[in-house]
């Protein structure tokens, strides 16, 4: 099964300033602001939830095919993905804008001031599906993650309009859009990806209530955090699937990806949507033990030993072929 993963491409420069902002702000000044801080520490980490995403099934052994627009400066980052058993062929690399960049600085009471910088991402929407399906021999599925939206709309369409089946995940992009795109992107989706929350909002957005969501699209998969991830369908019982024990809480960013990655790699292999589930949930867990979103080492025997524990040896039997291991 072939699957490009379509959405952001981006890097995120965190920085850190050991002092207050608010010690920094007159009150009375405020409408003239212009302020420097000297930081103490720079990390810059690679992100934008369709490289994660592909970076993950890339660890997985899956051979995900990237779509999504990156600047000429996306030399060094698609080098690592390519390492890590991902297609970036189909990237469309800007001639004038840079790869989409978030910078933020944090102060000492954990306040945030950040930019995001869309760049190359605007550039997406000139992205054609057939043009990539003609280059790998086909698609089997198409993911399509935050990005531009216009380039989401025109994907959703072209899937719908050559017959490719499609998964909608609009995560970030859905605060921003209003009843009518939110119906458009998910009408006929093979696949519907939300959390707990955006659950609601979709909903509530749409007008549509959880039965006629069900009945507007394939399959729904819910993830709730900690309590893990509920598959749903239509006239079926849900499926639902706990989260291994974690070793830490490090990080939380990224590890809805890491459970799309490992959902996505299940689908590859022709797993269940459980297994396939498990999986997911098993990777989000490596993600979150781990600071940033592409920073995890996955060994696979240990993989193995970790989703047997959670999920029984049968589990990880069924898996272990996919692996190598």
């Amino acid at each position: 099964m072939r699957i490009a993963v379509s959405g952001s491409i981006a890097t995120d420069h965190l920085m850190t300033f050991p002092g207050r902002f608010a010690d920094q702000l007159v009150g009375d000044q405020l409408h003239t602001v212009s302020l420097s801080f000297l930081v103490d520490g720079l990390e810059v980490r690679r992100g934008g939830v369709a490289a994660n995403i592909s970076f993950g099934m890339g660890q997985l052994g899956a051979s995900p095919v990237l779509v999504g627009a990156a600047g000429a400066d996306f030399v060094e980052y698609r080098d690592w993905l390519d390492r890590h058993g991902v297609d970036t062929l189909s990237v469309r690399i800007s001639e004038t804008l840079h790869t989409a960049r978030f910078v933020c600085t944090t102060d000492a009471d954990h306040n945030q001031l950040g930019s995001f910088y869309t760049g190359a991402m605007s550039e997406a929407r000139q992205i054609e599906l057939k043009s990539v399906g003609d280059r790998v021999g086909g698609l089997d599925l198409v993911h399509i993650g935050a990005d531009d939206p216009e380039a989401m709309a025109r994907h959703t369409e072209e899937c719908r309009t050559r017959g490719i089946p499609f998964a909608a995940d609009y995560s970030q992009q859905l605060a921003r859009m209003e009843g009518e795109e939110i119906r458009n992107l998910t009408d006929g989706a093979t696949y519907l990806f939300n959390n707990a929350y955006e659950k609601a909002l979709i909903e509530s957005k749409t007008g549509w209530d959880a039965e006629e969501v069900l009945r507007r699209v394939g399959t729904r998969v819910t993830t709730l955090g900690p309590e893990g991830a509920v598959i749903e369908r239509a006239g079926e019982e849900p499926i639902r699937v706990d989260c291994p024990e974690e070793e830490r809480k490090a990080d939380p960013t990224g590890v809805g990806d890491a459970f799309r990655a490992g959902f996505l790699s299940g689908l590859v292999w022709g797993a269940s949507l459980e297994r396939s589930a498990q999986v997911g949930c098993m990777l989000a867990t490596l993600v979150i033990e781990t600071v940033g979103p592409q920073e995890y080492t996955l060994s696979r025997g240990l993989f193995l030993e970790r989703l047997a524990k959670a999920y029984g040896q049968d589990a990880a039997d069924q898996v272990r072929g996919h692996l190598n291991v």
